[in-house]
């Protein structure tokens, strides 16, 4: 029986991102998806500020924007033909401490492609065509059946494997909420003639039901949504049931569907687990959590899933206490709770969508504040649990260098403002603002408000861990956590 630290389920993107962190901090990981080969469809097509941050932690950042858009303009049309125009990121720009303001459009399967090669530089590949069919939890890890007719033993198993989870059902862990046959959509990729690349274009049919088409970039396609109801019949996801929708929103011969590259049916379902964790298994992603696609939460909840649990169970692997990954859950388990009423709510808007729902949906608010590894401050600037301000500092040499860059690579990072000693841990990249690296303008001073010989120390995924003025509370921390 062959044996790996971890075996994840599901190779969508919080499987590949919590098989990155994984991996790159030196765990034996394999992946294995039941598909038959890579998904071709945009499915989750949103990219938010905050997730493009923690993707930049692995230094991917860059070329996602490179084939992505991060100015799509919402033109929508009313039955009487009135076209309104909204520009959600109108006056959004990068600033020092955040340097991705706007969220970007890009297909999930491009996010998928590029986390895929990053894998490949940890030697990590994706196992397609290789289901799990059995597993048996014991104390020191998972036995597993796979469909290839491999048995093995893995340490933890991770479920990443969609709202059926095969892994979730074997744990016997429930999947709590609802579903509503009366609201389903439509969904496809296509190639297709008939309206430009520059808007993100919204109409309504002669029912009232709604109908987008999102031009997909770097690509040749648009993805179609469309809202279905009781009035349309039992509808099957085939080129001509797409092309009368699309005739009944813009008029016969307006639109061309020239070829479909992906279709599916979607069907309302708003669920979630009441626990992430049982013993050796742990759950991610939409194996957890499953919304409304409003608001384009659901994917960067997955990617932040995979990264919260990837680094806690890498330490763990690394001698960590366990009882850190009890910390996954709390943490994450109240997050998805808030985006299921936030896709929820945002669902009713048809893309009328307010500045405000700008700020919520970029995900740069979220924060751990009062969980388990976020002690009280009572300073200023952010708090423990919340996200890491970027800002630009200088080698001594005069080399600019951006805090961020800094944080790559899966360690803890500890600033200390002033020119002390800094305490020597393994495991934690140490700077001296003042001396490793110097603030002239004050940027990261400014960005933290920090004081006088004070430490922050940042975690793997880039939110605060701990700000202290003692040195020894912050030896005593990582005690904890590593």
């Amino acid at each position: 029986m062959t044996t790996t630290d971890v075996l994840i389920v599901g190779a969508g993107p919080t499987g590949l991102i919590t098989a990155a962190a994984l991996a790159r901090k030196g765990a034996r990981v394999r992946l294995v998806d039941a598909q038959p080969g890579p998904q071709i469809g945009s499915r989750g097509k949103g990219v938010q500020p905050r997730t493009l941050e923690l993707l930049d932690g692995f230094d991917v950042a860059r070329r996602l924007l490179a084939a992505g858009r991060s100015r799509l303009v919402i033109r929508y049309v009313d039955p009487d033909g009135t076209a309104h125009e909204h520009d959600m990121t109108k006056g959004v720009e990068q600033t020092p401490t955040t340097p991705f303001a706007r969220p970007m459009v890009l297909p999930q399967w491009r996010l998928e492609e590029t986390l895929r090669d990053l894998l490949t530089t940890y030697g990590v590949r994706v196992e397609f065509g290789t289901r799990l069919t059995d597993m048996r939890p014991g104390g020191d890890g998972v036995a597993v059946e796979l469909s290839s007719g491999e048995r093995l033993r893995a340490g933890w198993l991770v479920g990443a494997d969609g709202g059926s989870s095969t892994v979730r059902k074997l744990a016997g862990v429930s999947f709590l909420g609802v579903t509503r046959e009366e609201k389903q959509m439509l969904l496809g990729d296509f190639r297709l003639d008939g309206v430009d690349r520059d808007w993100w274009h919204a109409r309504r049919r002669s029912g009232g039901q709604r109908l987008s088409l999102v031009p997909l970039p770097a690509t040749d396609s648009f993805v179609l949504q469309a809202e279905i109801n009781e009035s349309d019949g039992d509808v099957k996801p085939t080129l001509a049931t797409y092309q009368a929708l699309v005739d009944d929103a813009y008029g016969p011969g307006t639109v061309t569907l020239r070829e479909a590259l992906w279709t599916s049916r979607w069907r309302y379902n708003e669920r979630m687990v009441d626990r992430y964790r049982v013993g050796r298994v742990l759950l991610a992603g939409d194996a957890a959590h499953v919304h409304a696609p409003a608001g384009a939460q659901g994917m960067n909840t997955g990617v932040h899933d995979g990264i919260n649990l990837g680094w806690k169970l890498a330490a763990v692997l690394n001698g960590a206490p366990e009882s850190l990954l009890d910390t996954y859950e709390q943490e994450r388990l109240p997050m998805a709770a808030a985006v299921l009423g936030l896709s929820k709510e945002l669902l009713t808007r048809f893309s009328k969508f307010e500045d405000a729902d700008l700020d919520v949906m970029s995900g740069l608010g979220i924060t751990y504040r009062g969980g388990p590894l976020s002690p009280a401050w009572d300073g200023a600037g952010p708090h423990p649990g919340d996200r890491s301000p970027d800002a630009t500092c200088s080698r001594p040499d005069g080399r600019p260098v951006r805090l961020f860059e800094l944080q790559r690579g899966g360690d803890w990072t500890l600033y200390r403002f002033g020119a002390g000693p800094l305490p020597e841990v393994a495991g934690v990249n140490a700077y001296s603002i003042g001396t490793d690296l110097l603030d002239p303008h004050a940027a990261a001073r400014s960005a933290y408000q920090a004081l006088d010989d004070e430490f922050v120390l940042v975690r793997p995924d880039g939110h605060i861990g701990l700000r202290t003025t003692d040195a020894t509370a912050v030896t005593a921390y990582l005690a904890t956590v590593s």
